[in-house]
Protein backbone atom coordinates (compact mmCIF):
# COMPACT_ATOMS: atom_id res chain seq x y z
CA UNK A 1 0.00 0.00 0.00
CA UNK A 2 1.69 3.22 -1.15
CA UNK A 3 1.88 5.93 -3.76
CA UNK A 4 3.37 3.74 -6.50
CA UNK A 5 5.27 1.96 -3.73
CA UNK A 6 7.04 5.29 -3.09
CA UNK A 7 9.08 4.72 -6.20
CA UNK A 8 12.14 6.95 -6.46
CA UNK A 9 12.62 8.72 -9.77
CA UNK A 10 15.67 10.12 -11.55
CA UNK A 11 16.27 13.87 -11.61
CA UNK A 12 15.01 15.47 -14.84
CA UNK A 13 17.64 16.19 -17.52
CA UNK A 14 17.32 19.97 -17.13
CA UNK A 15 18.28 19.94 -13.44
CA UNK A 16 21.80 21.29 -12.92
CA UNK A 17 23.07 21.08 -9.30
CA UNK A 18 25.88 23.54 -10.07
CA UNK A 19 23.29 26.29 -10.73
CA UNK A 20 21.50 25.98 -7.38
CA UNK A 21 23.50 28.87 -5.93
CA UNK A 22 22.55 31.23 -8.76
CA UNK A 23 19.58 33.44 -9.68
CA UNK A 24 17.91 32.87 -13.03
CA UNK A 25 14.51 32.91 -14.72
CA UNK A 26 12.55 29.68 -14.66
CA UNK A 27 11.34 28.90 -18.23
CA UNK A 28 7.77 28.13 -17.16
CA UNK A 29 6.26 27.07 -20.49
CA UNK A 30 9.12 24.71 -21.26
CA UNK A 31 9.12 23.20 -17.77
CA UNK A 32 5.33 22.82 -17.82
CA UNK A 33 5.42 20.67 -20.93
CA UNK A 34 8.39 18.70 -19.61
CA UNK A 35 6.51 18.05 -16.37
CA UNK A 36 3.49 16.69 -18.22
CA UNK A 37 5.71 14.51 -20.38
CA UNK A 38 7.65 13.34 -17.29
CA UNK A 39 4.41 12.30 -15.61
CA UNK A 40 3.43 10.20 -18.61
CA UNK A 41 6.91 8.70 -18.97
CA UNK A 42 7.10 7.66 -15.32
CA UNK A 43 3.41 6.91 -14.76
CA UNK A 44 3.07 9.65 -12.13
CA UNK A 45 -0.54 9.96 -10.97
CA UNK A 46 -2.31 13.18 -9.91
CA UNK A 47 -1.83 13.97 -6.24
CA UNK A 48 -5.55 13.60 -5.53
CA UNK A 49 -5.09 9.83 -5.97
CA UNK A 50 -2.51 9.53 -3.18
CA UNK A 51 -3.54 7.09 -0.48
CA UNK A 52 -0.69 8.08 1.82
CA UNK A 53 -0.62 11.88 1.80
CA UNK A 54 2.68 13.70 2.32
CA UNK A 55 2.95 17.47 2.81
CA UNK A 56 6.36 19.08 2.35
CA UNK A 57 6.95 22.43 4.10
CA UNK A 58 9.75 24.58 2.69
CA UNK A 59 10.55 27.25 5.24
CA UNK A 60 11.88 30.52 3.78
CA UNK A 61 14.01 28.96 1.03
CA UNK A 62 14.47 32.43 -0.43
CA UNK A 63 17.43 34.16 -2.03
CA UNK A 64 17.85 36.43 0.97
CA UNK A 65 18.74 33.44 3.19
CA UNK A 66 20.04 30.85 0.76
CA UNK A 67 22.51 32.51 -1.61
CA UNK A 68 25.94 33.76 -0.51
CA UNK A 69 25.72 37.20 -2.13
CA UNK A 70 22.40 38.05 -0.49
CA UNK A 71 21.57 39.87 2.72
CA UNK A 72 21.23 37.19 5.37
CA UNK A 73 22.89 34.12 3.93
CA UNK A 74 22.67 31.13 6.27
CA UNK A 75 26.08 29.59 5.71
CA UNK A 76 26.24 27.58 8.93
CA UNK A 77 29.58 26.29 10.12
CA UNK A 78 30.42 24.89 6.68
CA UNK A 79 30.03 28.29 5.05
CA UNK A 80 27.73 26.94 2.32
CA UNK A 81 24.93 25.43 4.41
CA UNK A 82 21.82 26.90 2.77
CA UNK A 83 23.11 26.33 -0.77
CA UNK A 84 23.69 22.67 0.05
CA UNK A 85 20.26 22.50 1.69
CA UNK A 86 18.61 23.83 -1.47
CA UNK A 87 20.47 21.35 -3.65
CA UNK A 88 19.44 18.43 -1.44
CA UNK A 89 15.86 19.73 -1.33
CA UNK A 90 15.58 20.00 -5.12
CA UNK A 91 16.89 16.47 -5.50
CA UNK A 92 14.53 15.21 -2.79
CA UNK A 93 11.54 16.72 -4.61
CA UNK A 94 12.55 15.26 -7.96
CA UNK A 95 13.30 11.80 -6.55
CA UNK A 96 9.99 11.71 -4.70
CA UNK A 97 7.85 13.60 -7.19
CA UNK A 98 5.24 10.89 -7.25
CA UNK A 99 5.01 10.62 -3.46
CA UNK A 100 4.85 14.25 -2.30
CA UNK A 101 1.19 15.22 -2.28
CA UNK A 102 1.44 18.93 -1.59
CA UNK A 103 4.16 21.55 -1.13
CA UNK A 104 3.85 24.54 1.19
CA UNK A 105 6.46 27.28 0.88
CA UNK A 106 6.68 30.03 3.50
CA UNK A 107 7.97 33.43 2.45
CA UNK A 108 9.52 35.80 4.97
CA UNK A 109 8.15 39.17 3.87
CA UNK A 110 9.39 42.52 5.15
CA UNK A 111 9.61 46.24 4.56
CA UNK A 112 12.32 48.60 5.78
CA UNK A 113 10.62 49.88 8.94
CA UNK A 114 10.20 46.83 11.15
CA UNK A 115 11.16 46.15 14.75
CA UNK A 116 14.18 44.00 13.79
CA UNK A 117 15.65 46.41 11.21
CA UNK A 118 18.17 49.10 12.21
CA UNK A 119 16.01 52.13 11.34
CA UNK A 120 13.44 51.16 14.00
CA UNK A 121 15.84 51.84 16.89
CA UNK A 122 18.21 54.60 17.99
CA UNK A 123 20.72 55.03 20.82
CA UNK A 124 21.05 58.19 22.99
CA UNK A 125 23.15 59.79 20.21
CA UNK A 126 20.51 59.04 17.58
CA UNK A 127 22.54 56.29 15.91
CA UNK A 128 20.97 53.07 14.61
CA UNK A 129 22.20 49.67 15.84
CA UNK A 130 24.48 47.58 13.67
CA UNK A 131 23.12 44.34 12.23
CA UNK A 132 23.33 41.39 14.64
CA UNK A 133 22.98 43.63 17.70
CA UNK A 134 20.97 41.90 20.43
CA UNK A 135 18.53 44.19 22.25
CA UNK A 136 17.41 42.98 25.68
CA UNK A 137 14.56 44.30 27.78
CA UNK A 138 17.16 45.80 30.12
CA UNK A 139 18.72 47.65 27.19
CA UNK A 140 15.40 49.34 26.51
CA UNK A 141 14.61 50.03 30.17
CA UNK A 142 18.04 51.61 30.69
CA UNK A 143 17.84 53.66 27.51
CA UNK A 144 20.63 52.06 25.54
CA UNK A 145 18.13 51.53 22.72
CA UNK A 146 14.76 53.16 22.15
CA UNK A 147 12.09 53.45 19.51
CA UNK A 148 12.98 55.83 16.69
CA UNK A 149 10.30 58.56 16.89
CA UNK A 150 11.00 59.64 13.30
CA UNK A 151 9.33 56.50 11.91
CA UNK A 152 6.19 56.82 14.06
CA UNK A 153 4.11 58.72 11.44
CA UNK A 154 4.80 56.09 8.77
CA UNK A 155 3.49 53.44 11.16
CA UNK A 156 0.42 55.47 12.08
CA UNK A 157 1.34 55.67 15.78
CA UNK A 158 2.71 58.24 18.22
CA UNK A 159 6.35 58.14 19.39
CA UNK A 160 5.06 57.42 22.89
CA UNK A 161 3.15 54.35 21.75
CA UNK A 162 6.16 53.19 19.76
CA UNK A 163 8.34 53.29 22.88
CA UNK A 164 5.63 51.68 24.98
CA UNK A 165 5.36 48.84 22.47
CA UNK A 166 9.13 48.33 22.39
CA UNK A 167 9.25 48.01 26.20
CA UNK A 168 6.29 45.62 26.19
CA UNK A 169 7.73 43.64 23.29
CA UNK A 170 11.16 43.03 24.79
CA UNK A 171 9.64 42.24 28.19
CA UNK A 172 7.29 39.69 26.62
CA UNK A 173 10.18 38.01 24.78
CA UNK A 174 12.06 37.71 28.06
CA UNK A 175 9.05 36.34 29.95
CA UNK A 176 8.39 33.72 27.26
CA UNK A 177 12.00 32.53 27.14
CA UNK A 178 12.49 33.73 23.56
CA UNK A 179 15.69 35.08 22.03
CA UNK A 180 16.37 38.75 22.71
CA UNK A 181 15.27 41.10 19.96
CA UNK A 182 17.79 40.59 17.15
CA UNK A 183 18.64 43.40 14.77
CA UNK A 184 19.05 41.90 11.31
CA UNK A 185 20.34 43.35 8.06
CA UNK A 186 17.55 44.58 5.79
CA UNK A 187 16.32 41.40 4.18
CA UNK A 188 13.39 39.63 2.46
CA UNK A 189 12.22 43.00 1.22
CA UNK A 190 8.80 42.83 -0.39
CA UNK A 191 9.20 43.47 -4.11
CA UNK A 192 12.93 42.78 -4.04
CA UNK A 193 14.81 39.89 -5.59
CA UNK A 194 15.86 38.62 -2.16
CA UNK A 195 12.21 37.85 -1.38
CA UNK A 196 11.94 35.32 -4.20
CA UNK A 197 12.38 31.59 -3.80
CA UNK A 198 15.77 30.29 -4.88
CA UNK A 199 15.42 29.74 -8.63
CA UNK A 200 16.24 26.02 -8.52
CA UNK A 201 13.78 25.48 -5.67
CA UNK A 202 11.08 27.48 -7.44
CA UNK A 203 11.66 25.37 -10.54
CA UNK A 204 11.33 22.12 -8.58
CA UNK A 205 8.12 23.32 -6.90
CA UNK A 206 6.67 24.43 -10.25
CA UNK A 207 7.61 21.12 -11.86
CA UNK A 208 5.90 19.23 -9.02
CA UNK A 209 2.77 21.36 -9.40
CA UNK A 210 2.43 20.54 -13.10
CA UNK A 211 3.45 16.89 -12.89
CA UNK A 212 1.02 16.14 -10.07
CA UNK A 213 -1.71 18.69 -10.70
CA UNK A 214 -1.16 19.97 -7.17
CA UNK A 215 -1.12 23.71 -6.58
CA UNK A 216 1.65 24.74 -4.19
CA UNK A 217 0.69 26.96 -1.27
CA UNK A 218 2.68 30.16 -0.64
CA UNK A 219 2.43 31.38 2.95
CA UNK A 220 3.34 35.03 3.52
CA UNK A 221 4.69 35.80 6.99
CA UNK A 222 6.44 38.67 8.74
CA UNK A 223 4.73 41.73 7.25
CA UNK A 224 3.63 43.34 10.53
CA UNK A 225 6.18 45.99 11.57
CA UNK A 226 5.78 45.68 15.34
CA UNK A 227 6.82 42.06 15.80
CA UNK A 228 9.22 39.41 14.61
CA UNK A 229 7.62 36.43 12.88
CA UNK A 230 10.13 33.61 12.87
CA UNK A 231 7.34 31.05 13.03
CA UNK A 232 5.01 30.51 10.10
CA UNK A 233 2.25 29.85 12.62
CA UNK A 234 2.29 33.20 14.37
CA UNK A 235 4.29 36.24 15.43
CA UNK A 236 6.63 36.25 18.41
CA UNK A 237 4.26 38.59 20.27
CA UNK A 238 0.56 38.58 19.42
CA UNK A 239 -0.66 41.57 21.45
CA UNK A 240 0.67 45.01 22.29
CA UNK A 241 0.71 46.81 25.66
CA UNK A 242 -2.86 48.07 25.26
CA UNK A 243 -4.24 44.74 24.14
CA UNK A 244 -4.03 45.66 20.47
CA UNK A 245 -3.39 42.79 18.08
CA UNK A 246 0.07 42.84 16.48
CA UNK A 247 -0.48 39.84 14.23
CA UNK A 248 -2.55 36.71 13.68
CA UNK A 249 -1.95 33.01 14.08
CA UNK A 250 -2.04 30.79 10.99
CA UNK A 251 -4.36 27.99 12.01
CA UNK A 252 -3.82 26.17 8.71
CA UNK A 253 -0.61 24.51 9.87
CA UNK A 254 -2.41 22.21 12.31
CA UNK A 255 -4.66 21.33 9.36
CA UNK A 256 -1.58 20.09 7.50
CA UNK A 257 -1.06 17.53 10.25
CA UNK A 258 -4.73 16.61 10.45
CA UNK A 259 -5.21 16.24 6.69
CA UNK A 260 -1.98 14.41 5.78
CA UNK A 261 -0.32 11.20 6.88
CA UNK A 262 3.10 12.83 7.11
CA UNK A 263 4.35 16.42 7.25
CA UNK A 264 7.98 17.01 6.29
CA UNK A 265 9.67 20.26 7.38
CA UNK A 266 12.86 21.81 6.03
CA UNK A 267 14.33 25.23 5.29
CA UNK A 268 16.08 28.20 6.83
CA UNK A 269 17.19 28.88 9.34
CA UNK A 270 17.18 25.77 11.48
CA UNK A 271 17.81 27.86 14.60
CA UNK A 272 15.14 30.47 13.95
CA UNK A 273 12.24 30.27 11.48
CA UNK A 274 12.33 26.48 11.22
CA UNK A 275 12.75 25.85 14.94
CA UNK A 276 10.06 28.31 16.00
CA UNK A 277 7.62 27.02 13.38
CA UNK A 278 8.10 23.48 14.69
CA UNK A 279 7.87 24.70 18.29
CA UNK A 280 4.56 26.44 17.62
CA UNK A 281 3.26 23.47 15.65
CA UNK A 282 4.15 21.18 18.53
CA UNK A 283 2.22 23.46 20.88
CA UNK A 284 -0.83 23.25 18.61
CA UNK A 285 -0.49 19.47 18.43
CA UNK A 286 -0.22 19.10 22.20
CA UNK A 287 -3.38 21.15 22.68
CA UNK A 288 -5.27 19.05 20.12
CA UNK A 289 -3.84 15.50 20.29
CA UNK A 290 -0.22 14.89 21.39
CA UNK A 291 0.00 11.64 19.43
CA UNK A 292 -0.12 13.61 16.17
CA UNK A 293 3.52 14.59 16.70
CA UNK A 294 4.50 11.24 15.18
CA UNK A 295 3.24 12.52 11.81
CA UNK A 296 5.97 15.18 11.67
CA UNK A 297 9.35 14.50 10.03
CA UNK A 298 12.26 16.94 10.19
CA UNK A 299 14.58 16.85 7.19
CA UNK A 300 17.67 17.67 9.18
CA UNK A 301 20.11 17.82 6.27
CA UNK A 302 17.94 20.44 4.55
CA UNK A 303 18.14 23.03 7.33
CA UNK A 304 21.10 25.07 8.63
CA UNK A 305 21.41 27.23 11.76
CA UNK A 306 22.49 30.87 11.77
CA UNK A 307 26.25 31.23 12.17
CA UNK A 308 28.05 34.55 11.76
CA UNK A 309 31.74 33.79 12.39
CA UNK A 310 33.04 35.75 15.34
CA UNK A 311 29.59 37.18 16.09
CA UNK A 312 26.93 34.51 16.78
CA UNK A 313 26.59 30.75 16.44
CA UNK A 314 23.19 29.16 17.04
CA UNK A 315 24.21 25.61 16.13
CA UNK A 316 23.92 24.20 19.65
CA UNK A 317 20.56 25.88 20.26
CA UNK A 318 19.21 24.44 17.01
CA UNK A 319 20.48 20.93 17.77
CA UNK A 320 19.01 21.08 21.28
CA UNK A 321 15.64 22.14 19.85
CA UNK A 322 15.62 19.21 17.43
CA UNK A 323 16.36 16.83 20.32
CA UNK A 324 13.33 18.21 22.16
CA UNK A 325 11.16 17.78 19.09
CA UNK A 326 12.31 14.20 18.70
CA UNK A 327 11.60 13.50 22.37
CA UNK A 328 8.06 14.81 21.81
CA UNK A 329 7.46 12.18 19.14
CA UNK A 330 8.61 13.85 15.93
CA UNK A 331 11.11 12.10 13.66
CA UNK A 332 14.50 13.33 12.47
CA UNK A 333 15.36 12.00 9.02
CA UNK A 334 17.79 12.70 6.19
CA UNK A 335 16.72 13.62 2.66
CA UNK A 336 18.59 10.66 1.17
CA UNK A 337 16.50 8.15 3.14
CA UNK A 338 13.91 6.48 0.89
CA UNK A 339 10.39 7.49 1.84
CA UNK A 340 9.47 3.80 2.04
CA UNK A 341 11.96 3.32 4.90
CA UNK A 342 9.94 5.51 7.24
CA UNK A 343 6.48 5.60 5.65
CA UNK A 344 6.02 1.85 6.10
CA UNK A 345 6.96 2.23 9.75
CA UNK A 346 4.25 4.88 10.05
CA UNK A 347 1.78 2.42 8.58
CA UNK A 348 3.00 -0.41 10.76
CA UNK A 349 4.14 -2.38 7.71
Amino acid sequence: MSNGFWMELPTPPFYDPTKVGEVWRVPYEQRAQEALDWAVQHNIKPAKEDRFKIALVLTDMQNTFCLPEFELFVGGRSGMGAVDDCRRMCEFIYRNLGSITTIVATLDTHQAVQVFHPVYLIDPEGQHPSPYTLVSHEDVVEGRWRFNPAVAPSLGITPELGQERLLHYTRTLKERGKYDLSVWPYHSMLGGIGHALVSAVEEAVFFHTLARYAQASMVIKGRRPETESYSAIGPEVLFGPRGEQLGQKNEAFLGLVLNNDAVLIAGEAKSHCVAWTIEDLLGEIRDYEPGLAKKVYLLEDCATPVVVPGVVDYTEQADEAYRRFEAAGMHIIQSIEPIASWAMVSLGE
